[in-house]
Order: structure tokens, then C-alpha cells, then sequence
């Protein structure tokens, strides 16, 4: 069974920085797109970055481009979000999972991916 945990959430000030961990269990990491996904209460969840399993493109939604940089261990199963000059809209709970033909700035029903982390909150406030 495939397992998607995420960690490194946390309260920041505007302006921060955090950095996401996403570990992943079976075989699905080495050989997928993976991106990061966030969802605020009353929204839908949006695809906010993307990178490609042997290329490493990555690609983002506008709203994080410049600010946030998406990377991967594929030797470790590993998933990364490096978020810097965090703004209080950033606030979200933010999972990984697959992100093979989605756009970033889209967004998800999250029944259509079969499972998910349990996510992991990240608040940016003063």
C-alpha cells in the first residue's frame, strides 16, 4: 500500500521561509510526476508546483512562481518544497501526491487520486 507523508509545516511570519518533506513508501516516486497540492478550508485543492520524475522540469502556479522551488531524491523517496517570502495567503494545508497531466494553478478533486498524506499546515502570520 502506498503511504505519502508530509512534515515540515509550520506558524511563520510573512516573509519566511519553510521547507516540505514528502516521504514516499512503494513504487510509484521514482517514476512519477509528483507536485505539491494545497487546500484552505471552503477552497478546492489547488496544484501549486510540479516536477517531472527523470528530467526534473519543474513547473509552477502563478501565485508561487519565484518564491517557491519544487525538488526530489528519487534514491530517497523524497519530495521537497523550499517556500521562501511566505505570504499569509500561502496559508494552507499543503500534500504531495501524482501530478502526471495537471496544469499548476488547477485544481483537484482529491477523490480522483485514490489516496493522499495526511497533509501538513502551514500558517504564515504575524
Amino acid at each position: 500500500q502506498v503511504q505519502l507523508v508530509e512534515s515540515g509545516g509550520g506558524l511563520v511570519q510573512p516573509g519566511g521561509s519553510l521547507r516540505l518533506s514528502c516521504a514516499a513508501s512503494g513504487s510509484i516516486f521514482s517514476t512519477y510526476t509528483m507536485g505539491w497540492y494545497r487546500q484552505t478550508p471552503g477552497k478546492q485543492r489547488e496544484l501549486v508546483a510540479k516536477i517531472f520524475s527523470i528530467s526534473r522540469t519543474t513547473s509552477y502556479a502563478d501565485s508561487v512562481k519565484g518564491r517557491f522551488t519544487i525538488s526530489r531524491d528519487n534514491a530517497k523517496n523524497t519530495l521537497y518544497l523550499q517556500m521562501n517570502s511566505l505570504k499569509p495567503e500561502d496559508t494552507a494545508v499543503y500534500y504531495c501526491n501524482r501530478a502526471r497531466d495537471i496544469l499548476p494553478g488547477r485544481v483537484v478533486d482529491p477523490a480522483d487520486f485514490g489516496f493522499w498524506g495526511q497533509g501538513t499546515q502551514v500558517t504564515v502570520s504575524s
